[in-house]
């Protein structure tokens, strides 16, 4: 055991993983995660009806396969799977198999239909979604000093920082690569375990899609001080590893794609998917008032989803996989080359 750890002292990955999955964990408490932030799943069922979408459009490229995959990562307490599966058309929901993939122990009132799994299961065919599943996989902090050497970053479970011992080995490359270390002070979050999780998530689909939807970043737009941040009932505030508050960090999208990946904002992917904010004619509300509000209401929801500086600044990156020639617009259809003004 060094020093650092003889006193409490450890790398942000560590305290990470015991503070979100571990036996007193954030992700173990009673309430789960809607009790402390509000995702696109809990901000609207538009969300899980544009993924049934998508679901729809990756049976129909695969050729309607008898039984069809969908898997939830980090699903909470299963609300996305369980929105998928409600939205679905009778005749695909039929050939259907629904899985949670959590950590934390199955909802009492889970619909029967879906299977709780603690890993993705294997040899899926149709769609793996993972929805803010990657910003909660823990990785490493890395902090410049004054001779411009990135330092791992440790920290106490109060919360209390300092730095440790140069970046070296495979997650030196991976800055080097994807977050070089810049002037002094200048903070990154090293992605490696991100790249391998979505790695290892894409390798159980044998036919099909996988999906990332995340708070993200790409080269050349990289935060200067990291994103590293704490959420708890509602609020951001300072992450600390206790267990009392989830502990989040923006996701490097490209460094995770793999070959035929495909990254693209969620204002854009739920465009696609038919999901739209535009307000509802204003003659409506005379030849029908009552469709009129449920219009303005589903707009206001959609503006929501897809706002530009919110959620639908989030990034979405699909994966095809065993599709040969994989047409993504095939997937998502009329997906504009910029975004509407």
């Amino acid at each position: 055991m060094t020093d650092e750890a003889a006193d409490g002292w450890r790398g942000w990955r560590e305290a990470t993983e015991e503070a979100l999955y571990g036996p007193a964990g954030f992700y173990r408490r009673p309430e789960g995660p809607a009790g402390h932030f509000r995702t696109s799943v809990h901000a609207s069922p538009l969300f899980a009806q544009a993924v049934a979408r998508l679901l729809g459009r990756v049976d129909e490229t695969l050729g309607h396969p008898a039984e069809l995959d969908f898997v939830d990562m980090a699903a909470g307490r299963g609300e996305l799977v369980g929105g998928v599966l409600a939205a679905l058309p009778d005749e695909i929901a039929s050939r259907t198999r629904g899985y949670a993939v959590e950590r934390a122990g199955r909802p009492a009132d889970l619909d029967h239909r879906i299977e709780w799994l603690p890993a993705p299961p294997k040899g899926i065919t149709g769609l793996l979604f993972a929805n803010e599943w990657l910003d909660n996989v823990p990785v490493e902090v890395a902090e410049t000093d004054a001779a411009g050497v990135a330092r791992l970053v440790l920290v106490r479970r109060d919360g209390a920082e300092r730095l440790g011992p140069p970046v070296e080995g495979a997650d030196a490359e991976w800055l080097t690569r994807w977050w070089p270390p810049a002037a002094e002070g200048s903070r990154a979050e090293i992605g490696l375990p991100r790249d391998a999780a979505w790695a290892g998530a894409v390798a159980c689909l044998d036919r099909g899609l996988a999906v990332a939807a995340d708070y993200a970043h790409v080269a050349g737009g990289r935060p200067p001080f990291g994103t590293l941040t704490g959420f708890r009932e509602g609020r951001e505030t300072v992450p600390v590893p206790d267990g009392s508050c989830d502990i989040t960090a923006h996701v490097a999208l490209d460094a995770c794609a793999l070959p035929g990946g495909r990254a693209l904002t969620q204002r854009e992917a739920l465009r696609a998917l038919g999901v739209h904010g535009a307000r509802p004619p204003l003659s409506l509300a005379t030849s029908d008032p009552a469709a009129y509000v449920r219009a303005l209401a589903g707009a206001g929801a959609a503006a929501e989803l897809t706002a530009p500086g919110g959620l639908g600044d989030f990034g979405w990156l699909l994966q095809p996989v065993g599709i040969p020639n994989a047409p993504l617009g095939g997937l998502l259809v009329d997906v504009p080359d910029h975004e509407e003004q």
